[in-house]
């Protein structure tokens, strides 16, 4: 490549990159002159943006660009001027102008030769309806509009292209912001690198941190050293010593004062050096970070003019507005939101919206709005897209649901607003019953679902009948940086996203309590599971003598869980460091980051690991964690379950049992016991006859076909006291039979020794 092909390429980048802004500028300005065409600053703002445009196109030598450029800075100037008022046959042809300056900016998309002079020839006709337009021969069908109805006005000034006075470009090598700011392209990869690398310094700062330490307790040391001399020295002033001796002494004295007011002053340098390296790195990194961090207004790019364009076609009258345009998310979550917020706000053009009649018969004003609203909370970027159409209509989905065989007719009947809502994220589900070029095809909300859960987010939709629909979606500010609770667990680090974490706890031993044979404590007016981080994560189990239970509860959609940790770090920043890809999928694991002392911790991935919950209820694998902090002495105790459907039963066992040392688990009926036996270990086993679901009897005789289970000991007690119940619960298997009728306290505590032995091992 010529020095002069290599300066023309390196002009036509910067001519697109000047292309790309000042197109949005025009975008913008010209939908905010639809609603006030008379608007002095839009105007003014547009004209100036079509001019740069073409004293730009014209030094690149870019005659097509000239061309298009100039007729809008005409209409532009005609109707600052008050000789033109802007239509929206205007709007509609100045908003093509872009499109095409757009597509001149970009060599492999150029519009043809003819496709410019249709342009040109399509303005001076809107210019001058008097005009003749036979000039507008080759009009593109995109092109081809309807003259405005306006009362003849003089044409503007035409001004030869080829004769005019060349305008100075604007300096295209200085791109900058709305506030005036330098902007400076840089690729992914370099970004990514920089902020691994700030990453990293950060913590080689805090490698200092042990070297001081170090240092501290060196200074100690010749403290401890300088006093001991000290004392030597008083105590040999009682003998007489040789001059010598005396003076060897005092060198030592002085060398180690020397020695010692030395180190004191290099160690407040380098304690400097490290607090100075320390907040240096963490500016770096800050710094590094908010570079990944763009305005959300960056992905509604087009998304005005898009909501604007299609409303039109479909015959409505629709406008956006936006909140929180300048909301900080990363980069990455961007450019994967640009997808389904397309899909959500098309979907609310074409579904939400009415046209203007149907608007007017509701008593609603003719122009439909969609409200975009973003912003920050607990961690989250949580953006909440609202219409103000017909909602949507339920009836109609509860027959689609039928016609489609996805429920029979009795079942969707009886479904909820929130259940039929649930049905238009499935796949291929759709209301339409012909497919168009915008709907019909049934992708649109199940690819929004699919793409928002790619991002770790979730999505909701709320309606009201008759006056429009609300989507809900919450995903991570960034996919590079979490802000997490690190925990220990197994003697290692793990760290929960904070976004998916409800609450920390501290558990008191009587604060847990046995539901269906499984683990509970109250939270928020509901039981919740307790599951053992350190079974899910595969570490050992430590031995806490703390008085209470660490647990985090953790929370995905409906699906909550307290997890038992061994103890709370902290809250931390992490910078996320991918695994390596040849490692697979690591169960329960997301990524990995590093601490402030340079340590790994592993990110967990809550969803997966919401999944392994599940599992092992399913399979009865979940393992029982020990209620008392001292897990010895809790070993030490006898544990029998109480098997009772009648609650003042249940409670007298308990209590009696209690009141003599044994550690007591009670279950509601057979069926619940059966879960606690094949979850958790037991002594021995104290269960009724009669109870739904499953009686003792079979209860027994399940027990007895279990090889891990057959051996464990079991007394039956029963109102029932004739001989064939008595019979039937021996023959089950029961080693001992007690009728309540006849029982007293010492009767049931001498049974139970008579079986265990005392409560302790």
């Amino acid at each position: 490549m010529t020095p002069e092909q290599m300066r023309d390429a390196s002009l036509l980048e910067l001519f697109s990159l000047e292309a790309e802004a000042q197109t949005q500028v025009l975008s913008a300005g010209l939908l905010a002159l639809e609603r006030n065409p008379s608007q002095a600053d839009q105007l003014e703002s547009c004209m100036r943006a079509a001019h740069s445009l073409k004293g730009a196109a014209r030094i690149v030598g870019i005659d097509s660009g000239v061309s298009v450029a100039h007729v809008m800075e005409d209409c532009l100037v005609s109707a600052q001027e008050g000789r033109l008022l802007l239509r929206p046959e205007h709007i509609d042809a100045l908003l093509q102008g872009t499109d095409l300056l757009m597509r001149i900016a970009t060599p492999a998309n150029a519009p043809q030769p003819a496709d410019i002079e249709a342009y040109v020839a399509l303005m001076a006709q809107l210019l001058d309806p008097s005009s003749s337009p036979a000039v507008a021969a080759p009009v593109m069908a995109e092109l081809q509009l309807q003259a405005p109805r306006v009362e003849p006005t003089p044409p503007a000034p035409v001004i030869d292209v080829a004769s005019e006075t060349p305008e100075p470009a604007p300096r295209k090598n200085k791109r900058t912001t709305e506030g005036g700011e330098r902007v400076l392209r840089v690729t992914a990869e370099r970004l990514n690198s920089l902020l691994d690398l700030s990453s990293k310094s950060l913590v080689e700062t805090q490698r200092l941190k042990p070297h001081l330490a170090t240092m501290q307790r060196l200074k100690r040391m010749q403290n401890n050293g300088l006093r001991a001399l000290e004392n030597l020295n008083v105590h040999l002033k009682e003998h007489a010593l040789s001059l010598e001796a005396l003076e060897a002494l005092e060198d030592a004295r002085r060398l180690l004062a020397e020695s010692q007011q030395l180190l004191s002053e290099k160690n407040a340098e380098l304690d400097e050096f490290a607090w100075q390296a320390s907040q240096r790195a963490q500016v770096l990194y800050d710094t590094a970070l908010a570079c990944r961090m763009r305005p959300f207004a960056d992905v509604l790019t087009g998304q005005v003019r898009m909501v604007r364009d299609l409303g039109r076609s479909l015959g409505k009258q629709v406008r956006l507005e936006i909140e929180g345009e300048k909301t900080q998310v990363d980069r990455d979550v961007l450019e994967k939101l640009e997808a389904p917020l397309t899909h959500l706000l098309r979907n609310a053009v074409d579904h939400g919206i009415e046209t203007p009649e149907q608007r007017l018969l509701k008593g609603k004003p003719e122009e439909g709005l969609i409200r975009l609203r973003a912003s920050h909370q607990a961690g989250l970027l949580v953006l909440e897209l609202s219409d103000d159409g017909n909602g949507v209509d339920l009836e109609k989905v509860r027959r689609s649901i039928v016609e489609r065989q996805l429920s029979p007719a009795e079942t969707a009947a009886q479904l909820s607003e929130e259940e039929l809502l649930t049905f238009l994220f499935l796949p291929g589900f759709s209301l339409r019953d012909t497919v168009t070029e915008v709907s019909g095809r049934g992708v649109g909300l199940d690819a929004v679902q699919h793409m928002v859960r790619q991002l770790r987010g979730a999505v909701e939709l709320e309606q009201t009948a008759g006056e429009g629909s609300r989507f809900h979606l919450e995903v991570p500010l960034t996919l590079s940086v979490v802000r997490s609770l690190v925990v220990e667990v197994g003697e290692e680090a793990y760290a929960f996203p904070l976004a998916h974490i409800e609450r920390m706890c501290d558990l008191a031993p009587e604060d847990i309590v046995q539901v269906e044979g499984r683990q509970h404590f109250w939270h928020e007016g509901q039981h919740v599971g307790l599951v053992a981080a350190s079974q899910l994560l595969n570490r050992p189990a430590s031995q806490n003598s703390g008085e209470t239970l660490k647990v985090v509860v953790i929370r995905e959609r409906d699906a909550v869980y307290g997890v038992a940790v061994e103890r709370f770090i902290g809250e931390r920043t992490l910078v996320v460091l991918p695994l390596d890809e040849r490692l697979g999928k690591v169960q329960d694991i997301s990524a990995g980051a590093l601490l402030d002392d340079g340590s790994v911790v592993l990110i967990v991935d809550v969803e997966d690991m919401l999944r392994s919950v599940d599992k092992l209820l399913n399979t009865g694998r979940l393992e029982r964690i020990a209620r008392h902090g001292n897990q010895a002495a809790e070993a030490a105790r006898k544990r029998v379950l109480v098997v009772d459907d009648s609650l003042t039963v249940r409670e007298l066992q308990r209590k009696l049992l209690l009141n003599r040392g044994y550690d007591v688990a009670v279950a509601v009926d057979g069926m619940d016991g059966w879960n606690a036996l094949r979850s958790e270990d037991f002594d021995l086993l104290i269960t009724d006859i009669d109870m739904p679901r499953m009686d003792g009897i079979e209860l027994v005789t399940l027990l007895r076909r279990d090889n891990r289970l057959q051996s464990l000991p079991v007394m039956v007690v029963s109102y029932k006291d004739r001989e064939e119940d008595r019979r039937r619960g021996l023959d089950a298997g029961a080693d001992y039979y007690l009728a309540k009728a006849s029982f007293h306290d010492d009767a049931l505590l001498d049974a139970v020794v008579e079986l265990i032995g005392g409560a302790r091992a």
